[in-house]
């Protein structure tokens, strides 16, 4: 196991390294980036003045070569790629995750900031998938084929094929727009700060209903027909047969002989979706519902080739997700002993 353990850490460095390689190599041919965004913004104000005149501002009519060294400079960019890349690589060793280029904040600062957003969607969308998809999963496998398990799978491929920002659109319009019964943006009210405490949470989850149910309708499909897949594919077994032969009731075979098999495939999956659900960005239902969380902290970066944020982003989330594959893997075992990793 500690054999394992180490070759799948050691392993984590060629792949980390190797999509910050990719990236890095993309951003360098991106056309727009921070010096002519710079650039194109002088240009813009150079021909605007008060009262409408026309300034004469040097941006208009070219930029001095010594100033284009200095804007190179303060954004990096006067080094070679290669030299840059390597001073990266070193940051990031040291969890130095970079200053942004626009926001005057460092990388680290701009997460902690947009996070609660994030966790408050990740963990309502985790915590529903779970606490009521595999209770419903559970009882369709029970009841399969019956009029209970053709109803609920309609539902649920209806909800499943609906897109998210499909649905959220949907209810923004509905409930939002026509009914009025639910806010149309924010995390909170305007006067939340001189609310009780229920009141406090009246209001938080009055705003967080609709994105978490436009969030939650795919997840939620997945994890139910996972449940309802693993639990019939158990119940068809020859120890369930044995079991039932030897006069145990069928609660008695269905929740200490089937459940912990069937649910290997599910709990297995549960640290990553855990430590994903604090890293969840959604950019569609952020934007939708004008929620100022990771997802949108990520598109911006991009469109205004915020690098710094763009790669210690990528970084950070890159090596929590092969961390947490790694647990996911290692959760195996501990739900099953019978499995060896040789």
């Amino acid at each position: 196991m500690f054999a394992y353990i180490l070759k799948r850490i050691l392993l984590m460095v060629p792949t980390l390294l190797g999509v910050l390689l990719l990236t890095f190599v993309v951003i360098q041919f991106v056309p727009g980036g921070p010096v002519e965004q710079y650039l194109a913004e002088a240009k813009a104000g150079a021909g605007r003045g008060a009262e409408g005149a026309t300034m004469s501002y040097r941006g208009a009519q070219g930029v001095d070569p010594r100033r284009l060294a200095e804007i190179k400079a303060l954004y990096g960019f006067d080094k070679p790629p290669l030299e840059r890349f390597m001073q990266m690589l070193g940051q990031f060793a040291r969890f130095d995750l970079g200053t942004s280029f626009f926001q005057n904040k460092s990388v680290w600062a701009l997460v902690r900031e947009k996070l609660p957003v994030s966790i408050s969607l990740g963990l309502w969308t985790f915590f529903i998938s779970y606490l009521v998809a595999v209770p419903l999963g559970v009882a369709k496998a029970v009841r399969a084929g019956s009029r209970f398990d053709l109803a609920t799978t309609l539902l649920i491929l209806i909800g499943y094929a609906i897109p998210g920002f499909v649905l959220g659109v949907a209810l923004l319009v509905i409930f939002g727009g026509q009914l009025q019964w639910f806010p149309l943006r924010g995390l909170t009210s305007s006067n939340f700060e001189e609310l009780s405490l229920l009141g406090k949470v009246a209001d938080y989850l009055w705003h967080i209903a609709m994105p978490v149910t436009a969030m939650v309708a795919g997840s939620f499909a997945v994890t139910a027909m996972l449940t309802k897949n693993a639990f019939l594919e158990e119940i068809r077994k020859q120890y369930v047969l044995t079991a039932r032969a030897k006069g145990l009731g069928e609660r008695q075979v269905l929740y200490k002989h089937v459940f912990r098999n069937a649910l290997i495939p599910i709990i297995t999956g549960f640290p990553s979706a855990f430590i994903g659900a604090f890293f969840a960005g959604s950019l569609l239902i952020e934007t939708l519902f004008s929620l100022d969380g990771l997802g949108l902290l990520s598109y911006e970066s991009v469109v205004r080739r915020d690098f710094p944020v763009v790669l210690g982003t990528l970084y950070l989330f890159t090596l929590i997700g092969l961390v947490t594959k790694l647990i996911s893997d290692l959760c195996y075992v501990w739900v099953d002993p019978r499995v060896k990793f040789d």
